[in-house]
């Protein structure tokens, strides 16, 4: 009687004989060949435990030949296995990533565990053999990668180890890619439509660099880690997985190098958008469409773009001014019609719903002029405010530009910028510490800085000395013009007006309405602004005090 081992070999010989038989078989008559090999197959899978699944490096045929998207997921996978597992490798340079990738080499094999399931990864080739004459013709070689399995772990693999080999190969490519920063450029078609370009976004920036005090640093770090985990909670709430952050402060205190850090930090892209090269609200909307995930949308000093920022006036002033001309913004571009309306639609409408985890940053110098409705919760989620120059700010500071972390001068800085009060900016801090020439040490730099404080100090005194001396000009002016104004009579608007600047020096006196039936003359009197009425007579009236103001 047979043993158990005698058996195994004689039905693998007898397996061994079959297939090398159908080999034979299938190269003398390949047509018979195919209606035989399902009957093979069949016949082999009754004694052969394991299931393959190929995946080729392209799909589609001719003109619609693309690299397969599935394949592209699953050498980024199994790249980080390659280079550790793997005896032959080869490196290439994709397009779009940072590093060269390296990837199993032709008829290599490796093995991988998923819940305690092994599973094996080939890399394999066949030449095309077939001679034909296309206007198409095929690739010379055809590339595929082979996943094996046995079958009592079929259900493991096919509901969630694939999915789990995408996501990871997603995010293994999107963690090396080459990160852009893109602007909007006003096209050259027909249309005049505008569209993004790209360079490699290569900025230093870092929240370890950043001048900003430790404790808040590491609240901003830590919101954006939440929101860049958070897909299904948005998901569960209901919300567009998106989040604005409005940085304002005065200029030099670091608004554009936050950003920088953000983009780095979280390994995003940055899309710089320019409004005024925006034609209208739905070259707005195409141009959020065309964003990709996991970045950053700019606009910086959202005070300044088109005139949008103004806030709304109350259905009072509105009646009151009905009239009066409507100002444009100098600089202001007449073609352009984003509204305001438009841009809070592109900030949380409908279409800003299109892609997700997306950050959207405004940045300003003067967050007052700003309307309510534009930075209100839900649409600049957190407010940042970059403000001047502080101790810690300084220390890193100097750990970054001198590589100084204890000084005797550090407690003269520290009362300078604390007890005095000393308004610099981190931007004129750094100028102040930057080296000069190649052997300046140290505590030149530092000293330079400290008198820099002490000159500031005394230029804000000079300044606030200035300022009450201008003040009290402007409001003697301004009674002055009130009382002359009774003086001036015969004149028309335009005249008055001229006669009035030179007379009293107050510039910027402008004309807001007028009523020619009655003889009313507007005029907006510095220094705020107050509305006036001015009773115009004729050359020929003799009455001087029937001239009213308001």
């Amino acid at each position: 009687m047979a043993t158990m081992g005698q058996l195994w070999a004689n039905t693998g010989s007898t397996l061994a004989t079959l297939m090398f038989t159908y080999t034979i078989f299938r190269r003398w008559f390949p047509h018979v060949g195919d209606h035989l090999e399902p009957f093979f197959q069949r016949l082999f899978s009754r004694f052969y435990p394991y299931i393959q699944i190929k995946f080729h490096e392209y799909s589609g045929e001719h003109f619609k030949r693309s690299e397969s998207k599935a394949t592209s997921g699953i050498q980024s996978y199994l790249s980080k296995d390659s280079s550790l597992r793997a005896k032959k490798l080869k490196a290439n340079t994709t397009k779009g990533s940072k590093s060269l990738v390296l990837s199993m080499d032709d008829r290599e094999e490796i093995t991988d565990e998923f819940e305690s399931v092994t599973v094996w990864w080939q890399s394999k080739k066949v030449r095309n053999t077939r001679q034909s004459f296309s206007f198409y013709p095929a690739a010379d070689e055809k590339r595929y990668y082979t996943l094996k399995f046995h079958r009592r772990d079929r259900e493991v693999i096919i509901e969630r180890y694939l999915d789990y080999v995408m996501k990871e190969g997603k995010m293994i490519k999107m963690k090396n890619r080459e990160r852009k920063l893109y602007s909007n450029t006003p096209g050259q078609n027909h249309r005049n439509q505008t569209k993004w370009s790209h360079v490699t976004f290569e900025h230093p920036a870092s929240f370890d660099t950043l001048a900003m005090e430790e404790k808040k640093k590491e609240e901003i770090k830590n919101d954006l880690v939440k929101f860049s985990k958070s897909k299904d909670y948005y998901k569960k709430i209901g919300k567009a997985w998106k989040r604005g952050y409005l940085l304002f402060g005065p200029p030099g205190t670091g608004k554009s190098t936050m950003i920088a850090a953000m983009a780095n930090f979280l390994e995003y892209d940055v899309y710089d958008l320019e409004l005024t090269t925006v034609m209208d609200n739905t070259q707005l909307r195409s141009l959020l469409i065309e964003t990709s995930n996991k970045s950053i949308i700019v606009i910086e000093d959202i005070d300044c773009s088109l005139n949008l920022t103004g806030q709304r006036k109350k259905k009072k002033e509105e009646e009151e001014d009905g009239d009066e001309k409507k100002m444009k913004c100098e600089g202001e571009k007449k073609e352009s019609k984003v509204t305001l309306s438009g841009l809070l639609n592109f900030i949380d409408g409908l279409w800003s719903a299109c892609g997700g985890e997306r950050i959207i940053v405004f940045t300003t110098n003067f967050v007052d002029k700003l309307d309510p409705a534009l930075i209100r919760k839900g649409r600049m989620d957190k407010h940042i405010e970059m403000s001047y120059c502080g101790f810690e700010a300084f220390k890193v500071l100097a750990k970054n530009y001198l590589d100084v972390e204890e000084s005797e001068l550090f407690d003269e800085v520290k009362r300078l910028l604390e007890v005095e009060g000393i308004k610099m900016t981190p931007a004129d801090v750094g100028e102040n510490l930057l080296p000069k020439s190649e052997g300046e040490e140290g505590e030149t730099c530092l000293k330079r800085l400290v008198e820099a404080l002490k000159e500031e100090k005394e230029e804000a005194k000079r300044r606030v000395e200035e300022e009450v001396k201008r003040k009290i000009r402007r409001e003697g002016k301004y009674e002055r013009a009130k009382e002359e104004l009774f003086c001036f009579k015969g004149m028309g608007p335009e005249e008055l007006k001229q006669k009035l600047e030179e007379e009293t020096a107050l510039n910027y006196i402008s004309i807001c309405s007028k009523n020619p039936l009655n003889g009313i003359l507007r005029l907006h009197l510095p220094p705020n602004n107050t509305k006036m009425n001015v009773v115009l007579f004729p050359s020929s009236s003799s009455k001087g005090d029937d001239a009213s103001t308001s």
